[in-house]
């Protein structure tokens, strides 16, 4: 009796030889779907958890104008603010005032992202480049921006130049220092298993010194990027007749708060629009670090 027994638990246990593959591939596919599942699911919770802050105080701020506990005229309620959102865009002038601040900001991040790699690579690769350059950078580092606007105008005119310069030198020194600080920080080991495995210099730099300064570089794109959006209020300032800063004067001039707090509000959305594409781009290229994320 026995015998039967443990025959008909082996069947259950462990199918044949010829329905073991069918049943493998039958579960994969459900478990794909379910990761992508769990993925939308998260970046939706993400995404209203985001909203939370902003919504309730939109919400508590209209209620309290609303209400008269606080009075609107210093700090517009949400609804004359969208009011005012809604006058610009009919009239084509806030996607033209949008569309100059980015190009400003691009431009410049460009011109300050690729200076400051390549200096921030020279300061940290050699010693003696390093002690010849980092004493004035860092000095100039200190200067405010908008101390730079009377020589930039003197050097490159009322333009669109001088702008664009301005931006540059926002962004190019916390990529200088973040590249510059990546290479000073390589662990010594990994560069000894390099040479153990006799790797050439370009392939040493390749293969360890690229990836182990790539996650500080990226951050300090990152940093640059959002000084880039700071120094380009402070370009604007200087005889632009359109952009978000140029908005930004002329609702101080004209007394217009909605205006004011639109353009601030267009600031923070084009910021922060811009950072998630820079974070998104790149993110492949660290896909490879075992570190704890954001989600835990």
């Amino acid at each position: 009796m026995a015998l039967p027994q443990a025959a008909d638990t082996h069947d259950a246990t462990e199918p044949a030889a010829g329905s073991h593959q069918p049943a493998a591939t039958g579960v994969a596919p459900n478990a794909a779907g379910s990761r992508m599942h769990s993925r939308r699911h998260w970046f939706s919770d993400q995404f209203a958890l985001a909203l939370i802050l902003p919504l309730g105080l939109a919400i508590g701020w209209e209620a309290a104008v609303s209400f008269g506990l606080a009075e609107g005229r210093l700090m517009p309620p949400p609804s004359r603010i969208a009011s005012a959102f809604h006058e610009l865009a009919l009239y084509g002038d806030l996607w033209r005032h949008v569309w100059a601040t980015l190009w400003r900001v691009l431009a410049g991040f460009a011109l300050g992202a690729v200076a400051g790699i390549i200096f921030g690579a020279l300061s940290g690769a050699s010693g003696f480049l390093r002690k010849l350059l980092d004493p004035t950078l860092q000095a100039l580092r200190a200067v405010p921006s908008i101390a730079w606007v009377p020589l930039f105008i003197l050097w490159f005119g009322i333009f669109e130049t001088s702008k664009v310069m301005l931006i540059a030198v926002g962004v190019f020194f916390p990529v200088y220092l973040g590249v510059a600080q990546g290479i000073l920080s390589v662990d010594r080991k990994l560069v000894e298993v390099g040479r153990a495995f006799r790797l050439s210099r370009p392939a040493m730099a390749r293969r360890i010194l690229l990836p182990a300064i790539l996650p500080e570089t990226l951050t300090a794109l990152r940093s640059g990027l959002g000084l880039g959006f700071m120094f380009v209020v402070a370009a604007e300032f200087m005889g632009a007749s359109e952009g978000l800063g140029y908005l930004l004067v002329d609702g101080q001039q004209m007394g217009m708060t909605d205006q004011i707090v639109a353009a601030i509000i267009a600031f923070a959305l084009l910021g922060k629009a811009a950072d998630w594409l820079l974070v998104t781009l790149t993110a492949p290229l660290i896909r490879w670090q075992d570190t704890v994320r954001e989600r835990l």
